[in-house]
């Protein structure tokens, strides 16, 4: 397993963009699937996006897609979610989590139980 940092959330005015980061320990990193997930007040954890750990291939959840970038960079170790033309629904604490050789199956979206290493979140949140 890796153990995950988050960094990058803050207060942002709608319309605004971040860039969460997630750095990862371990020589697996380039093994490792990488999803986001967000989790609002009162609310379900939910899928946000993920890339597989081979291809770069990447899936996003419907209400993000077009906003919200994936990426990743195995030189170091980190994976990044870039998100742009924020709106308040977007304001939860957001989740790294990491699979060991996971690939997505496109038809279905990831579950929390897929990936085995979870970082602590960062708190993004929209003013309207």
């Amino acid at each position: 397993q890796v153990q995950l940092v988050e960094s990058g959330g803050g207060l942002v005015q709608a319309g605004g963009s971040l860039r969460l980061s997630c750095a990862a320990s371990g020589r697996t990193f380039s093994k490792h699937g990488m999803a986001w997930f967000r989790q609002a007040p009162g609310k379900e954890r939910e899928f946000v996006a993920v890339i597989a750990w081979s291809g770069g291939g990447t899936y996003y959840a419907d209400s993000v897609k077009g906003r919200f970038a994936i990426s990743r960079d195995n030189g170091k170790n980190t994976a990044y979610l870039q998100i742009n033309s924020l709106k308040p629904e977007d304001t939860a604490v957001y989740y790294c989590a990491a699979g060991l050789y996971y690939n997505f199956n496109p038809t279905a979206a990831p579950q929390s139980a897929d990936f085995g290493s979870w970082g602590q979140g960062t708190q993004v949140t929209v003013s309207s």
